[in-house]
């Protein structure tokens, strides 16, 4: 049977369920990402209100993270066995209550729980890699799975912009800020609830349905495997998913680094304004609106010559020009450098998220779920690493320095990955399937077609 998955992408479409999926998974993420650090910049007023020590902030920083890890884990065999319509609805909606609740948080416990709760809808990413990865044929899968992570990750740079301007807009009303960051907190909890109706109304699993009712129809759908711990163990076998787990440690681990703590950074270290601050960590969170898209459209470019190896070499070049930048931004001393360099390491960063995501699909596609969730959870362990590493040293530059090198190392690491002929000539047959696909389809909109 003919494959149903989209082979291109439509960029003003809405009229296929492929698009609908496109669309909502990036604008569910974008939603999450943003509450999921809607506190970030807003920690030097929260700081003085709660009165935190610089320990406690950090153990903010980690555990704004950490719960992220096991979530990601479980999420992936929950797509595989419910499908991410039924799997991002609940996690939105579920999500939001910790994000409306750390509203109320009295004192640096409370806070510190609710923090950690709202690190669960982390794992809306693996929802989102797992469904455009459904949806999409290998020709353009990999533009797809970058796009939609990039656009979505856009929202942790546009919540320390906006987040700011929330509590000063709060505040011109009369109020604290002390007060006002805690109204600030129902704009994110809202719009998650928002999007969870959506979700629910206008997405299917896979382009020929939702998993549970072809189930139900005797119909095998994409993974092929009902789904749990089975999936999850078969993934953890593979020794790909591993190194591209802590590729994703090494660059997505870093960017949550960023997200959590550089603008408090750039308060202390440059003497910048709460807004400036925002300001700068938001330019590079901006990078994601292209950068994890470029990554991934480069991937699937160089797949059309190099295949899987092509897909392997530009990872590995990403990471490497990463943590040379890094390293860079570390010794920076003055403000204007260390924003050049911070957006220069940057967008190899959010490339290298792209290129990482643009591999993921072709790893094991029988435990998609599986591989999806391990390389998503490696990102955070990454993240979480990195607060623990500043919780030991007490020193920022000191810790993007090493992070800088870890990145050289996951660089030599991806060069290890490999694929037996057999693998890539199986892939090879599909890509070539969907080019065929595409030629033959007189798709519509096709004149504003991204991929």
């Amino acid at each position: 049977m003919t494959s149903q998955k989209a082979t291109r992408i439509n960029l003003f479409s809405l009229a296929t369920p492929q698009m609908r999926a496109f669309h909502l998974t990036w604008l569910a993420f974008f939603v999450c990402f943003f509450a999921w650090f809607a506190t970030a910049p807003l920690m030097p007023i929260i700081k003085g209100d709660l009165h935190l020590t610089n320990d406690e902030v950090y153990n903010i920083t980690i555990a704004g993270v950490f719960a992220t890890i096991l979530a990601r884990f479980l999420i992936g065999p929950m797509c595989d066995k419910y499908g991410p319509r039924i799997t991002y609805t609940l996690l939105l909606a579920l999500g939001a209550i910790p994000v409306f609740g750390i509203a109320f948080a009295w004192d640096y416990a409370s806070f510190f729980v609710f923090r950690l709760v709202i690190g669960i809808i982390g794992a809306s990413f693996v929802v989102t890699q797992y469904h455009t990865s459904v949806m999409f044929a290998p020709n353009v899968v990999g533009t797809a799975n970058a796009t939609v992570g990039g656009w979505g990750n856009a929202g942790g740079g546009a919540t320390q912009s906006i987040m700011p301007l929330v509590v000063a807009g709060v505040a011109a009303l009369g109020l604290s800020q002390a007060i006002s960051w805690r109204y600030a907190m129902i704009v994110p909890g809202v719009l998650m609830l928002i999007v969870a109706v959506l979700y629910w109304k206008f997405t299917q699993d896979t382009p020929e349905g939702n998993v549970l009712e072809l189930r139900r129809q005797g119909i095998v759908v994409d993974s092929g495997k009902k789904g749990g711990w089975d999936v999850m163990k078969t993934a953890a076998k593979n020794y790909r998913v591993w190194l591209l787990a802590a590729c994703y440690a090494a660059s997505f681990g870093v960017e949550l680094f960023v997200h959590g703590i550089a603008a408090t950074y750039y308060f202390n270290k440059f003497h910048l304004s709460v807004e400036n601050a925002g300001f700068a960590v938001g330019a590079f969170g901006a990078l994601a609106l292209f950068a994890r898209a470029l990554g991934g459209i480069i991937s699937d470019r160089i797949a059309k010559f190099k295949g899987l190896d092509g897909r392997i070499w530009m990872l590995a070049g990403l990471m490497m020009s990463e943590g040379i930048f890094l390293i860079a931004f570390s010794q920076a001393n003055i403000v204007a450098l260390a924003i050049v360099t911070m957006l220069v390491f940057g967008l190899f960063t959010h490339m290298a998220c792209g290129g990482i995501y643009a591999l993921v699909p072709f790893i094991d596609r029988k435990v998609l779920g599986g591989v999806t969730g391990i390389v998503g959870a490696g990102g955070n362990i990454g993240g979480v690493a990195a607060g623990f590493l500043l919780r030991g040293t007490g020193n920022v530059p000191l810790c993007f320095f090493i992070l800088g090198c870890a990145a050289i190392i996951c660089a030599l690491g991806a060069l290890a990955i490999r694929f037996s002929l057999q693998h890539k000539q199986a892939e090879q047959a599909l890509y070539d399937q969907a080019i065929a696909q595409r030629g033959m389809m007189a798709e519509p909109g096709s004149d504003t077609a991204m991929a």
